[in-house]
């Protein structure tokens, strides 16, 4: 494996016409440009020559057709594959991809898309569009497929910048000048964008921590929404998001589901979901006044803090509830006992605590926690109160303990650590806190599209774990994007293994037969 410190990776930039090659010149610093020519046979000869080309990466920019009416001119595409449409192999050609989106969108470029790229052997118009559009390419460019063999097993990113669209119906180069105009800025800005992307190039050793990804409740909350929709139909309402991750409520809203932030926005009589995070009593009196059909998709371990504070709260006690304030399990587990409730972050929020009968006090936990900065505030609680009292067992969840161990365990032995889970996930911000106090660098991100190319630049050993409300494939496809800056070698480092499952709620005890739907 290459270690840090080698050469700095070189990148070849091969661009079809002097056109484009004039737009981004002095743009592509520390780059080798070569000019490819148009069409299938020039772009042949320039991959044969592109292979004997020394670089570490290889990329191929320029203009392209659109083929889908959401691109406008200017837009970028970036080709997460290319496959030739006519004369040649028609075999797909997978591309990098994901970090070369995240390079652009540090570049200032906001209208990035990334898909299928078709080249052809000529200009393509009209129905022709229409026909590689329903195939599902979003763009066409008459070279790259070809191009592609100049990478010779190097990185290789395609990047299109967008000349025309299906309305301009382009027969000729020097039609719509306008947007060619447009492009040619595009193009211009995006490239350093391929230079950043080209110094990532390299192998890797990656390490992926083990327990990650779902947990039982994540999961649960996710298997409700999805039953409700098989079993009553679309639209089903959910209150907030099922669980934080906007890849899972984008997919469940795909499938026809509703996220709202209050229920007055659910039509009388229709079917109400409740996230994991769990919601207060008063929520649940809304509903019924509402007259909402629901059903509670609470994960068990925020259920059991919620029986606790009403516990302790009927016994008298005052509870110093340790969460963050305003997020989505902590408003509901204080309005569980309103007031008797005082949230605390910080080990310093103790000393100011006011608390009436210093015997009567009690302590919770919201369940995404990192262990170790509860453990600081409860020891500062007991050394001012005595008597604390606390949950008849860790508040904290059992997954979001085993992934905090896990990722403690690649942090040591990495360079940088990618969490995987959204920005509003308590447990995943977590994680990012946890590797950093083990002296590595950590970024949260959304999938590999988040992954800027200059973070690994020089990096060979990267963590990869995602949050208990982050999908598996989420993290298969940062391993793949990494794969695609160079060979990697994966190792998994598993500190545990988990079997617990939830069962659903009695309204989802049954799957519909072929055909049923339940009303």
């Amino acid at each position: 494996m290459s270690r840090p410190g080698g050469p700095r990776p070189a990148l070849l930039l091969l661009v079809p016409m002097l056109v484009e090659r004039a737009a981004i010149a002095g743009a592509a610093t520390g780059a080798t440009i070569a000019t490819t020519g148009v069409g299938r046979r020039r772009a042949l000869a320039a991959a044969e020559r592109g292979r004997r080309t020394p670089a570490a990466a290889v990329a191929i920019a320029g203009l392209c057709g659109g083929l889908t009416r959401d691109l406008l001119p200017g837009d970028v595409v970036v080709a997460t594959a290319v496959t030739a449409d006519g004369r040649g192999p028609r075999e797909t050609i997978t591309l990098s991809s994901g970090p070369l989106i995240a390079a652009l969108r540090t570049h200032g470029l906001r209208r990035v898309h990334a898909g299928h790229v078709v080249s052809s052997t000529r200009i393509v118009h009209g129905s022709q569009r229409v026909r590689l559009a329903a195939r599902g390419a979003i763009a066409v460019d008459m070279e790259s497929a070809w191009l592609s063999g100049a990478a010779g097993g190097r990185p290789l990113a395609v990047l299109r910048v967008v000349g025309d669209t299906p309305s301009t119906r382009l027969r000729h180069p020097l039609a719509a000048a306008r947007g060619l105009l447009e492009a040619r800025r595009s193009l211009r800005r995006a490239v350093p964008a391929l230079t950043d992307w080209a110094r990532a190039a390299g192998d890797r050793h990656v390490l992926v921590a083990s327990p990650r990804s779902f947990c039982a409740g994540a999961q649960r909350a996710i298997e409700i929404v999805e039953r409700a929709l098989d079993l009553y139909g679309s639209p089903v309402y959910v209150r907030k998001q099922i669980v934080h991750n906007i890849h899972v409520v984008r997919d469940l809203q795909g499938r026809g589901a509703r996220f709202v932030d209050s229920l007055q926005e659910i039509p009388p009589g229709s079917l109400c979901i409740f996230s994991a995070h769990g919601v207060s009593p008063a929520v649940r009196q809304e509903a019924n006044e509402l007259g909402l059909r629901v059903i509670d998709a609470t994960c068990p371990l925020v259920a059991k803090v919620h029986k606790e504070a009403r516990r302790f709260a009927a016994s008298g006690h005052r509870i110093v509830l340790i969460g963050h304030r305003g997020h989505d399990e902590v408003v509901g587990t204080v309005g569980e006992a309103p007031g008797a409730i005082v949230v605390v972050t910080e080990p310093a929020e103790v000393n100011g605590l006011d608390v009436p009968d210093r015997c009567s006090v009690a302590y919770l936990t919201q369940t995404t926690l990192a262990v170790d900065e509860v453990r600081e505030v409860v020891e500062r609680l007991r050394g001012r109160f005595p008597q604390l009292e606390g949950p008849a067992s860790n508040d904290i969840c059992y997954a979001t303990s085993n992934r905090q161990d896990a990722v403690r365990a690649i942090a040591r032995d990495a360079d940088l650590v990618l969490v995987i889970g959204s920005s509003n996930s308590s447990n995943s911000r977590r994680l990012v806190e946890i590797a950093e106090r083990e002296g590595c660098e950590a970024r949260l991100i959304d999938d590999d599209t988040a992954i800027d190319p200059v973070w690994l630049a020089g990096r060979s050993r990267i963590g990869v774990t995602a949050g208990a409300s982050a999908p598996q494939r989420l993290v298969d496809e940062v391993v793949a994007a990494l794969a695609g800056l160079g060979r990697v070698e994966v190792e998994e480092r598993c500190v545990g293994t988990e079997a617990f499952h939830f069962t659903l709620p009695p309204e989802l005890s049954r799957a519909p037969g072929r055909g049923e739907r339940v009303d």
